[in-house]
């Protein structure tokens, strides 16, 4: 994950993001990236998916880390 204060990257730019549990809850898109061109924010429930989940909206596959 990118530092808070860190520029914001493209929001859906990749489609598989690994997530630690600090990042917990999880949404997408994440708190890190540019929104103005995105969908809108839905929490995804990763830790009852086993560690793993995807956006409905975009695709984009979080793999839980730690």
């Amino acid at each position: 994950m990118t530092a808070a204060n860190a520029t914001p990257v493209q929001a859906n730019a990749q489609k598989r993001y690994e997530v630690c549990r600090s990042d917990l809850p999880l949404s997408c898109p994440l708190p890190s990236m540019a929104l103005w061109n995105s969908h809108p924010r839905v929490y995804l429930p990763i830790e009852s998916e086993g560690g793993e989940a995807d956006c409905p909206y975009c695709g984009s596959h979080f793999v839980l880390i730690d």
